[in-house]
């Protein structure tokens, strides 16, 4: 089920608020501050302003996963002529502070943000119903906290912004600044937003209390709190609010939207215009079916990991011949059905996400996927990992062989249980399923960051230690600034 009324009021408000990047020109809005928002009506209208930026194109790291690029989880894929110079680079790790989409993604976080800002700064002194406005309050609050997340994530530490007006020149803070602001967003989250089950049909896909817990356990993580982690991870375990899907595919697909396991998603309609999200489309079958892109490819690695006996690999990988929802996936004439380096070896092989897959019959179709970016399995994982860095390896193996019982669905002769409680060797267990369950999702490279694994995992491709932590700064950014944004090191 979609939530319509997100989808549609917000489209009032966010023609309203415009587009502007806060470093390029004022950050004044166009409309009259005086004027809105005023009325309980208008903190609604406000509010579901900020989610909007979630269904912009790119919001999703400009418009393409590179963030799937730059594991080895995946290659560009798509027609190999199909932004070989633009999305090319990101596999390789040669792409530059100009690299196409980094301006797109920075601009996109800080719109969100600002529309965030506008809330928390206008709604808070409107008369209106007290718990309805700290509820629209910890809605902005988690939203700003998940857009600052992937920029500190992204780009280290960037400018601080909480005001609808702030100064034209605004320099760069430190990541630990901004980690201070998002976690403070998310705990004033957690005190406001209702757990999942207060909100009614017409608000599927609004943050509830669980999302904020949970996202504040994934910051926990990225800064090795590993005790803070296990906190808000089990916070949402113990809530009774979610479960995991019981078919695999069900997770990411249209049968569990707003579903048990879905903490935190984006909703979407099935149409290329307003209210659709095309982060689908981009990575869709190309060719027959005419889905989408056709970018995002999964790796020969990524197979290798998942062995013969792993259902989840079916779930996650669309291969040539294929049969989904009675069609036959031909794919890309254009595109080889092998590639092969100079010795011969099969490098790439023509494939698409699984995970993306929505059924219909035109490529507007793919516009109607809810992308989950929180999803009960992830706050398993993270429990996992967390009890176990905090000497409980026991209980974290209960967390761990929850996600492989569903996985292997009710078949025992596959995915044994996990029984290892070796601290080192039980960590490395842990982040493989990570892989395993989360794969094409978008979180796989930031794993391998935070876990100190790039360098070894990506220095094959192209990972330099010490440089590709971090996104470069965008250039427009820089030169816009005159001089007040300074780059990121080795950039």
């Amino acid at each position: 089920m979609k939530n319509s009324r997100i989808f549609y009021t917000t489209l009032i408000i966010v023609t309203l608020l415009g587009c502007e990047d806060f470093l390029s020109v004022n950050p004044q809005s166009e409309l009259t501050q005086e004027a809105f928002p005023t009325t309980q009506e208008d903190a609604l209208q406000a509010t579901n302003a900020v989610y909007a930026t979630l269904r912009d194109w790119h919001y999703h790291s400009g418009g393409f996963p590179i963030l799937d690029f730059m594991s080895d989880d995946a290659h560009k894929g798509s027609n190999p002529n199909d932004g070989v110079n633009t999305q090319g680079p990101y596999e390789k790790f040669t792409h530059s502070p100009t690299q196409d989409g980094l301006d797109r993604w920075w601009n996109a976080l800080y719109q969100g943000i600002r529309r965030a800002n506008i809330v928390l700064e206008r709604v808070a002194p409107i008369e209106m119903d007290a718990q309805l406005k700290n509820r629209f309050l910890g809605e902005a609050s988690f939203l700003r906290a998940l857009y600052y997340f992937d920029l500190v994530r992204a780009f280290g530490g960037v400018p601080l912004v909480t005001e609808v007006e702030p100064p034209l020149e605004v320099q760069r803070s430190t990541a630990a600044d901004i980690y201070e602001l998002i976690e403070a967003d998310l705990l004033f989250a957690v005190d406001n937003l209702p757990l999942k089950s207060g909100y009614g049909p017409n608000d599927l896909g609004r943050a509830a209390k669980g999302a904020a817990q949970a996202l504040l356990a994934k910051v926990y993580l990225f800064q090795q709190d590993f005790v803070k982690a296990e906190e808000y991870a089990m916070e949402v375990i113990i809530s009774g609010q979610y479960d995991l899907e019981e078919v695999f595919i069900h997770a990411n697909g249209p049968e569990g939207e707003h579903g048990v396991e879905s903490v935190f998603e984006i909703g979407a309609v099935t149409t290329a215009g307003a209210g659709g999200n095309q982060y689908a489309n981009t990575q869709g079958v190309r060719g027959t079916p005419n889905r989408g892109w056709g970018f995002n490819r999964p790796s020969i690695d990524l197979r290798e990991a998942f062995g013969e006996d792993d259902p989840r690999r079916s779930g996650t990988i669309i291969e040539l011949g294929d049969v989904i929802d009675g069609i036959t996936i031909i794919g890309d004439g254009t595109t080889p059905d092998e590639t092969t380096d100079e010795n011969g070896n099969v490098i790439e092989i023509e494939s698409y996400n699984r995970k993306v897959w929505i059924p219909g019959i035109s490529t507007d179709t793919q516009f109607g996927h809810n992308r989950r970016l929180i999803r009960y399995a992830d706050v398993l994982l993270m429990a996992a990992e967390a009890l176990n860095e905090n000497g409980k390896s026991g209980e974290a193996l209960t967390y761990l062989n929850k996600v492989r019982e569903r996985a292997r669905h009710g078949d025992d002769t596959m995915l044994p249980e996990i029984t290892e409680t070796d601290t080192d060797l039980l960590r490395d267990r842990i982040i493989e399923e990570r892989r395993l369950e989360l794969a094409l999702e978008g979180h796989r490279f930031w794993d391998l960051v935070r876990t100190g694994k790039a360098g070894e995992v990506l220095g094959p491709a192209g990972f330099i230690t010490g440089k590709h932590e971090l996104l470069p700064i965008p250039q427009s950014e820089i030169d816009l600034s005159q001089g007040t944004l300074t780059q990121n090191e080795n950039w």
